[in-house]
């Protein structure tokens, strides 16, 4: 990426001040992967950082200073980094955040993967909402697997839609991702019956447990984009209860939800009676991730 202005960082220096930031990440419990990557975000170059930073300075888009003046909010105020930076990697794009939006989760990117297994011909025309869009990370992910579709992305931030806009923008997709904001289907009424899926990573916390969640999260992301209600199924009951109404016959619905919502999920869909071979997928780490649908015909 691009940097307005580069600053020369001895190499010794910055080694000395990496190795006592990993003794802090380890004290503090952070990955220390954090403290590469924040460098890396920085315009230094991954391959010197395995090499063990061989050439006596390194150029670097901020002074040493500042470098450390952000790992400190990191160990203090437990800054999630990718707000210290602005930039968050999610599947093989590098998106804008800040704490308006989620930080997107790579269990997150398995969303595009299942639409992308789900549907035999990508490059038809095809009209898909993202609902809650955040950072636009799905909706981005949606029109670069499925080149000729229309992608939907609204949510109830107009914060968040500046982001997401920019992300879009970023990628040159613009064109073919269209915002709005709203609740859910709310500003999707002239989509009724036309939509050839519905795609959403909702809030699913319930209320009570958000202060127990760790304070990255919980001082930190938007809590819009966390509370699911008392007990976490609030949106999930919306976009099962409405999404029938929007979806083409054989049309696709998936979700994202939180571990040991998997069984009440798969009841709300079934007493809907709009919906047909109901499938639960675990994520990366086993855990029943994913709710995926089809409407009835």
């Amino acid at each position: 990426m691009p940097f307005d202005r580069l600053y020369s960082i001895s190499s010794a220096d910055l080694q000395q001040w990496r190795a006592q930031a990993c003794l802090e990440a380890q004290a503090a419990d952070i990955p220390t992967a954090e403290i590469d990557w924040l460098l890396q975000m920085a315009g230094i170059d991954r391959l010197a950082l395995k090499l063990g930073l061989p050439d006596p300075t390194i150029a670097s888009a901020q002074p040493l200073s500042e470098l450390d003046r952000q790992w400190q909010q990191r160990l203090n105020q437990r800054i999630p980094v990718q707000y210290l930076v602005g930039l968050a990697p999610w599947r093989q794009f590098t998106l804008t955040v800040s704490p308006a939006v989620l930080i997107p989760r790579p269990e997150t990117e398995l969303v595009i993967d299942l639409v992308m297994a789900a549907v035999p011909d990508r490059h038809r025309p095809q009209q898909w909402a993202d609902l809650g869009t955040g950072s636009g990370a799905i909706a981005i992910g949606l029109a670069d697997g499925l080149p000729h579709a229309i992608i939907h992305a609204v949510d109830r931030s107009s914060a968040a839609l500046q982001i997401a806009r920019q992300n879009a923008q970023h990628y040159g997709l613009t064109d073919r991702i269209q915002f709005y904001r709203g609740s859910w289907f709310e500003p999707l009424a002239n989509l009724r019956g036309q939509l050839d899926g519905v795609v959403s990573n909702p809030p699913y916390i319930p209320t009570t447990d958000l202060a127990t969640l760790q304070p990255e999260v919980a001082q930190h992301e938007p809590h819009l984009a966390l509370d699911g209600g008392w007990d976490g199924l609030e949106g999930i009951r919306q976009l099962v209860t409405l999404a029938p109404e929007y979806l083409k016959p054989g049309g696709i619905w998936l979700i994202e939800m939180m571990a040991g919502q998997a069984a009440a999920v798969t009841e709300l869909l079934e007493l809907q009676g709009g919906y047909r071979d109901i499938q639960i997928y675990p994520d990366l780490a086993g855990i029943d991730r994913f709710a995926f649908a089809y409407c009835k015909e």
